[in-house]
């Protein structure tokens, strides 16, 4: 059966890194009043490739929380890559194919103290759960939990994003930003390395000193007091989780989505 094709306008193109090529995408559904969506989810982008004479499709995730009928997206242009070219290439006016939502990537209910891993464009969900969890106007749906963000890249020019999590962290006791680069230039003076050495760090640290209310890893009755959730390449991914994993938490606390 054939999935329902939407239509999407583009309304904003902000370019969030010249180096890298990545653009930050604001979308209006055309066809709705509301695009109803949970933050996490991914679209999936269609359009007809001349040059093979094939219809293509790729997903992408919904970097917003759901308001009336927007979405937005995180693209980097990728050498010789027809969609991420295709979409980097378009004007505010321009319109393109999607069917969604989709995904299983989600923040767990009942809500527990979080871990956001991210590298590269996997940022994108990171953005929509924060959105949703503490958003501009209307009620803070974070419950008082913790939630930490932790994202890597390799230079400085990649941090998408970076003053909207500053801005929360400034704004939320329990809004927690970590960004790490793996190779820093010399002025650099925030985080070195690899994003599972400051996960590590971060659960070792709240273990130790856990915040008023809060257990450490271990299991509450009826389920976990903390959740993973890793977006990135596959390796990056693996890697987070066996090192979540040698810290002795369950294969159920991890959350991942890979896109490679």
């Amino acid at each position: 059966m054939a999935r329902q094709l939407l239509t999407a306008r583009l309304e904003r193109k902000l370019l969030l890194s010249e180096p890298a090529q990545c653009f930050h995408l604001e979308f209006s559904v055309v066809d709705a009043e509301r695009f109803d969506f949970a933050p996490g989810q991914f679209v999936s982008m269609v359009a007809d490739d001349a040059l093979s004479g094939k219809q293509q499709t790729r997903a992408y995730s919904i970097a917003s929380a759901p308001e009336e009928n927007t979405f937005d997206l995180c693209v980097n242009r990728v050498e010789g890559g027809f969609f991420s070219n295709l979409l980097c290439d378009l004007e505010p006016g321009s319109t393109v194919q999607f069917h969604g939502p989709h995904g299983l990537f989600l923040l767990k209910k009942p809500m527990t103290d979080g871990i956001f891993i991210a590298t590269g464009t996997g940022i994108a969900p990171m953005r929509g759960f924060a959105e949703w969890l503490f958003p501009e106007s209307g009620e803070d749906r974070s419950e008082g939990r913790h939630f930490w963000l932790v994202y890597g890249t390799r230079h400085e020019t990649e941090i998408y994003y970076q003053k909207y999590f500053e801005k929360l962290a400034a704004e939320h006791h329990n809004f927690h930003y970590l960004a790490s680069l793996s190779r820093p230039h010399e002025g650099w003076e925030g985080l070195r390395g690899y994003v599972q050495e400051h996960v590590a760090q971060v659960v070792t640290t709240r273990a130790q000193h856990p915040h008023s209310g809060a257990v450490a890893s271990a299991s509450e009755e009826g389920g976990f007091d903390i959740h993973a959730y890793i977006c990135g390449l596959n390796e990056m991914v693996s890697a987070n989780r066996d090192k979540l994993m040698s810290l002795g938490w369950q294969r159920k606390q991890i959350v991942f989505e890979r896109y490679d």
